[in-house]
Formats: structure tokens, C-alpha cells, sequence
């Protein structure tokens, strides 16, 4: 009977290592932690409000009634009228798109440069290595806006360019992030006896060393799309980045600020926006953090 006992225990935990992975570990860390469980709500609600637009308002982002222009928040206008007369709940629904796509696609576009740069250096060093990190100082030694806003001079105003600028710009912060764990994990004794028995460079790139490396890079784009989202309203802001009549929120907000005193509404909405989809990436980003954080695991 003892025996049996055993066996069944044996069985039941061999049952539980099977279940337990580090992305489910990671998961259910994540989802203890309430901050981030807003965070993401407040992101999934967006790309929801995003995504069904055309479903909740009735109105044209693009096209108004010079006889409805800034009218207060009411039942008809949720968020009032912009100087147009345009709808500005509706231009608030349509902007998350804009916004939502930009900080995504420039994400990408950064992660996917910065890693395999980031690889290259830190995975084969020497000259290669001091080429890209020079390129990196460079770079990091502007301020990012006043970079992007000489990417987008040189290109030319517009949403396309205005997301090219705000990816490359970021290129260096991943690129570096990443170079540093290969530099530590190079090191380590299965990448070392994979060179020995003749692994070829890129399958131990590709198949060992970059699957060790994401999960701080995961990390900094969950924030970096807040980051993405901000750089996008300071361009769109200075005319530099989406053009009228896109709805971007740094655009809407540039266009009212000559009426803040007289229709705040037409500031104030879509600042809110951007406040809230930043505030939800940064809390959803630092419990990310904490839940792919090998000390906190218990």
C-alpha cells in the first residue's frame, strides 16, 4: 500500500513539472501582480476601442459641420467639437488606431535591428563589435526627439517617416540591451561546447543565445511602445508627424491649443488618451519586468 502511495505522489509531481514552464511560471507571477493586470486592461481596452470605431460612433473622423465647431461635451458630441465641427470622441476612437500602430510597428522595427546587431556585436567582438557600439554612442549621445525631429526633416513630414524616425532612434537601446547578455552568455559551457563539436555561428545564434536574450527585450519594448506612443504625439505635436485631417492625438491637441481657454475639451480628451495608453504600457512593462525576473521566482 505504501508503495502504491508513492507511486501515485511520483506521479502527481512528474504531472506538475510537466504542466510548470518558465512562460507559465512567468504568466502566473504576472497575473498576482494588480498593477500590471490594470496596465494590460488598459491596453486591451484600447486596441478594443481601436479596432471598433467604425461601431461606436456614427460620426467622420475627417469630416464636420462649421456650424457644430467646438461644441461642449453632450449627449450627441460625447467629447464636444473641434474648430472644424468634427466629432472629437470619434477622432479619439480612430486616433488610438494611429497612435496604437505607430508604437507598435516602430517597436518591432527597433527590436528587430537592435537584436541582430546586438548579437552580431556582443557574439563575435573585436572590430565588429567596436563598429556598432561606436554607431550606438553616437546615436545616444542626441536626445531622441531632436534626433527623430532631424530623421523626419531630412525624409519629410509624415506619419511613414515619423514611425521610421522613432524606430531607428531606438535601435541603440535594444541593441546594446542585447549585446550585454550575449556577452555573459557567450560564456557559458553548452555555447562553448556547441562551437566545439562545430555548431554552425548562426544556429547558435539563432537557437541558443537569442531565445537566453529576449526576455529583457520583451520587457523594454512593452515599455518602449509608451515611449513610441509620446514620441509620436511630440512630432505630430510639431507638425512634423501625422498630417491633417489624421487623427492623431498629438495632432488634435496641436491643432486646439489656441482654444484651451475657450474649449478645453478639445485638449483635454485626447491628452487623456495618450496619458492612459502610457500609464498602461509603463505599469503593464514593470510587472513584466518583476514576472520574467529569475530572482523572483520562489
Amino acid at each position: 500500500m505504501q508503495g502504491a502511495v508513492v507511486t501515485n505522489a511520483d506521479g502527481v509531481q512528474q504531472a506538475r513539472l510537466r504542466k510548470s514552464s518558465p512562460w507559465r511560471d512567468a504568466w502566473q507571477r504576472l497575473a498576482r501582480q494588480k498593477a500590471a493586470v490594470i496596465g494590460l486592461g488598459v491596453i486591451l481596452l484600447f486596441i478594443l476601442l481601436g479596432i471598433c470605431a467604425p461601431l461606436l460612433s456614427h460620426y467622420s473622423w475627417a469630416e464636420g459641420k462649421l456650424t457644430d465647431r467646438l461644441l461642449p461635451p453632450s449627449g450627441a458630441h460625447w467629447f464636444g467639437t473641434d474648430d472644424l465641427g468634427r466629432d472629437l470622441f470619434t477622432r479619439v476612437l480612430f486616433g488610438a488606431r494611429i497612435s496604437l500602430w505607430v508604437g507598435f510597428s516602430s517597436v518591432a522595427g527597433s527590436i528587430i535591428v537592435g537584436t541582430v546587431l546586438g548579437l552580431v556585436a556582443g557574439y563575435f567582438g573585436r572590430w565588429t563589435d567596436t563598429i556598432i557600439s561606436r554607431v550606438f554612442d553616437i546615436m545616444l549621445a542626441f536626445p531622441s526627439i531632436l534626433l527623430a525631429i532631424a530623421i523626419v526633416t531630412i525624409l519629410g513630414p509624415s506619419l511613414s517617416n515619423a514611425l521610421i524616425a522613432i524606430a531607428i532612434v531606438n535601435i541603440p537601446t535594444y541593441g546594446r540591451l542585447v549585446r550585454s547578455r550575449v556577452l555573459s552568455i557567450k560564456e557559458e559551457e553548452y555555447i562553448v561546447a556547441a562551437r566545439v563539436i562545430g555548431m554552425k555561428h548562426t544556429r547558435i545564434l539563432f537557437f541558443h543565445v537569442l531565445p537566453n536574450s529576449i526576455a529583457p527585450v520583451i520587457v523594454q519594448g512593452t515599455l518602449g511602445v509608451a515611449t513610441a506612443v509620446l514620441e509620436a504625439a511630440a512630432l505630430g505635436f510639431l507638425g512634423l508627424g501625422a498630417q491633417p485631417p489624421e487623427p492623431e492625438w498629438g495632432k488634435i491637441i496641436a491643432d486646439s491649443r489656441e482654444y484651451l481657454a475657450t474649449a478645453w475639451w478639445t485638449v483635454l480628451f485626447p491628452g487623456v488618451a495618450i496619458m492612459l495608453t502610457v500609464l498602461g504600457f509603463n505599469l503593464f512593462g514593470d510587472g513584466l519586468r518583476d514576472a520574467l525576473d529569475p530572482k523572483m521566482k520562489q
